[in-house]
């Protein structure tokens, strides 16, 4: 049986808060501009931290993106684009997951970028079903804010219980697994 010919391709960047995950995505984003190939962003339109119509790096790194309610405005608003960029993938429902096959399935590259684990260190849905059909899986490493080792955790720094929570520094730390301070709730 012949290979699709317009078979696309799903790439997951994930990993804790403070782990280089939205600049490698506008890494890869910036290179398909490069090569002149039509990029379309999107972000959820909850996280409105740096800014409402760029994604935005912890180090200040932007690009222009599309803030959307629900995953599937990202199918609605890419015929066009050949390179479609996520950012923050784990606030958007389950139908991610439908919607990237689909785009992917149209020959576009999906690359999403997104928190694997909650601050309780529990998968983050939608990202592990991603993470299963995606041709390529990198995951980045922050630095440990208490021992400066490699850290895959997301250490939530207040009381707040519910799980998801729009924030950066002062209310999250990345920690490793020694330094991590599991919290069930």
């Amino acid at each position: 049986m012949p290979a699709n010919p317009l078979a696309g391709s799903i790439e997951i960047i994930c990993g804790s808060m403070f782990s280089g995950k939205t600049e490698e995505l506008i890494r890869r984003l910036r290179r398909a501009e490069i090569a002149r190939q039509k990029v379309a962003i999107f972000k959820p339109a909850i996280d409105e931290r740096y800014s409402n119509d760029h994604i935005v790096s912890h180090n200040e790194q932007k690009l222009r993106s599309f803030p959307v309610r629900s995953a599937k405005e990202i199918l609605q608003k890419s015929d066009e684009a050949q390179v479609i960029g996520i950012d923050e993938g784990q606030f958007f429902d389950a139908d991610l997951v439908e919607i990237c096959n689909a785009l992917a399935e149209q020959g576009k590259r999906v690359i999403v970028a997104g928190l694997d684990m909650d601050y309780r260190g529990k998968p983050f849905e939608p990202m592990p079903q991603l993470m299963a059909i995606a041709e390529q899986v990198t995951k980045t490493q922050a630095v440990c804010m208490q021992c400066g080792e490699p850290a895959s955790y997301t250490q939530r720094l207040t009381d707040v219980k519910e799980r998801v929570v729009v924030g950066a520094k002062g209310m999250y730390e990345a920690r490793c697994r020694k330094c991590y301070e599991p919290r069930e709730e």
